[in-house]
């Protein structure tokens, strides 16, 4: 029976369906974690195939080779180092299981399948795994550990069987996606099943993006009682050793460094940077291509861009129209200047001059409306997705989330893209991650310090420029009241009598009630973004686009 511990907390960025390359970075990490005397080093869930790995699991191919990579990987485990506790699917008697596997002394000496296969929100593991029986703890090396993958640490009844089991310290292999307070709601339940059981926890989270999620790392070791005792960095690969010594009172983990929680607007700027770098460099694009307007949305964008890439591979391209303003011109110029990135500009104008031709006869006796506004926009993506499919850079679109949920964008025009930065942010959070990131620099940012978005770009009334003196509020009720609004019926899910009563005019909300729903088939077709809010366009809702129930709530 051991009396120490050395236990390493791997917090890694896998990729999804790379098998081969996530098992060579778990034997990197492995070597590491020898080199700094780790008895058992401890990863995220799937980490194998990458999470969340969908319908690809499926796949026969899939099965044999994470078969294969694992039976390998465990095979290592025999020259003496450090084991390994990983997260895989794993098929037994014909199912497919999220499964942890203890690799040590060559071979898979434990597996624990998850309980508890949450089917909400973004989630639909039932649609792909078995769940497996309440756990019993894992014996290694005389240690009764007491393994919980991701959502089991949600479920009392998982930690109280492995109590009642004989477990000794509770280990949870993550993959929870970083969202708007999470991380108070993570620590606050591991609190409670550390509290209930009475034993030390450690928390091991993924980080990096997978499509519209993005994993924030920040794992974290609680002591038996429940005080927070190592915590890893926020937004970052890790490996972080934790020291362990078994007392009368259980075992004890030594107090090493507590990072900051993800919090606030720089959680959410991350957020932003590191799901639009993992998309690009994980798609393999070698640059990104922005629509620079001179407003607020393209600037951000172009500044998470830069933040995530560098400049050197951010490509921007101002389209003035007769209805583009010189301060547009000269707001977007500056933004540039200030990133540092390339900007070039392509007229619109003789696009717009041909469509008015080609359409002459078919418009004849009709007038101007919002259709020669949607043909300046689809002219603007068109150029975009010409200059992609040139150069092989992504375009990124630069709509926010108020603009998505009322339909004031364009198919085939504004939203055109590959990735959506601002997808799950709201107008108004867009004017105030300008000024944080204006008044910020990330640690993990390659763009420059100081001031990236200008400050006329900020102060100025946000405009479309799709006719002469147009703004947005022609259009729309002021950002502060819509948010606000569209808060209450995406987030909280309100009714009409719930957002009346908290102080805003009743035809004003079912006015908004009405574009949001009428604008469900415009964000089936827009592009992926990073997930920032409890309810983000996607998989989190999920809501026909033909239904009875519009006008009434």
């Amino acid at each position: 029976m051991t009396n120490t511990l050395n236990i390493a907390l791997a917090q890694l960025n896998p990729i999804v369906g790379d098998i081969a390359g996530n098992v060579e970075m778990l034997r990197r990490t492995r070597a590491e974690a020898a080199k700094a005397g780790a008895d058992l080093v401890v990863t995220s869930e799937l980490v194998v195939c990458g999470y969340p790995p969908e319908d690809l699991v499926l796949r026969p191919s899939v099965d044999k080779n994470v078969q294969m990579e694992v039976m390998a990987l465990a095979m290592e485990t025999s020259d003496g180092g450090p084991a390994m506790l990983i997260g895989s699917p794993w098929r037994k008697n014909g199912e497919l299981f999220n499964a942890a596997l203890l690799l040590d002394g060559g071979e898979i000496a434990a597996i624990r399948c998850k309980y508890d296969l949450p089917n909400y929100g973004v989630f639909d593991e039932k649609r792909v795994f078995t769940a497996g029986p309440l756990p019993g703890p894992v014996n290694f090396r005389g240690v009764r550990l007491g393994v919980m993958i991701c959502e089991d640490m949600w479920t009392e009844e998982v930690a109280e069987c492995l109590e009642e089991s004989g477990a000794e310290l509770l280990v949870v292999l993550n993959g929870s996606p970083y969202q708007q307070d999470k991380w108070d709601a993570r620590l606050n339940l591991a609190v409670a099943r550390a509290t209930e059981c009475r034993m030390p926890l450690i928390y091991v989270n993924q980080i990096g993006g997978q499509d519209e999620l993005v994993f924030d790392g920040a794992s974290f070791v609680l002591g038996h009682d429940a005080s927070l005792r190592v915590q890893a960095p926020a937004w970052q690969e890790s490996l972080v050793s934790t020291f362990w010594t078994r007392s009368g009172d259980g075992w004890i983990c030594a107090e090493g460094d507590k990072n900051p929680s993800p919090e606030g607007d720089a959680a959410i700027y991350s957020a932003m940077v590191v799901g639009l770098k993992d998309y690009v460099s994980k798609s393999g694009f070698p640059e990104v291509i922005i629509g620079m307007s001179g407003g607020v949305d393209s600037a951000l964008t172009a500044a998470v861009a830069v933040d995530a890439l560098g400049p050197d591979k951010v490509h921007c391209i101002m389209m003035p129209s007769p209805y583009t303003s010189s301060e547009s011109l000269d707001d977007a110029s500056e933004a540039c200047r200030l990133l540092g990135v390339k900007l070039d500009s392509i007229s619109i104008e003789p696009a717009m001059s041909a469509f008015e031709e080609m359409l002459t006869v078919a418009f004849a006796d009709t007038e101007t409306d919002t259709t020669e506004e949607n043909i300046q926009s689809r002219a603007r993506g068109l150029t975009l997705m010409a200059l992609s499919n040139k150069t092989g850079g992504m375009v990124v679109s630069t709509g926010n989330k108020s603009e998505m949920s009322v339909g004031y964008a364009t198919l085939y025009g504004d939203m055109c893209g590959g990735y959506s930065v601002l997808k799950d942010v709201y107008k108004t959070k867009v004017f105030e991650l300008c000024r944080w990131r204006n008044a910020n620099r990330p640690s993990h940012a390659l763009g420059p310090d100081g001031t990236v978005v200008p400050e006329n770009i900020i102060v100025k009334p946000p405009t479309a420029e799709l006719k002469h003196d147009q703004k947005d509020e022609d259009s729309l009720p002021p950002y502060d009241q819509l948010d606000a609004i569209l808060e209450g019926l995406n987030e909280r899910d309100f009714s009409i009598d719930d957002v009346v009563e908290s102080g805003h005019d009743r035809p004003l909300v079912l006015r908004v009630w009405r574009m949001l729903i009428g604008a469900e088939y415009k964000r089936r077709q827009a592009p992926p973004g990073v997930k920032i809010t409890g309810r983000a366009f996607g998989r989190d809702r999920r809501y026909p686009i033909v239904n009875a129930f519009q006008g009434r709530a």
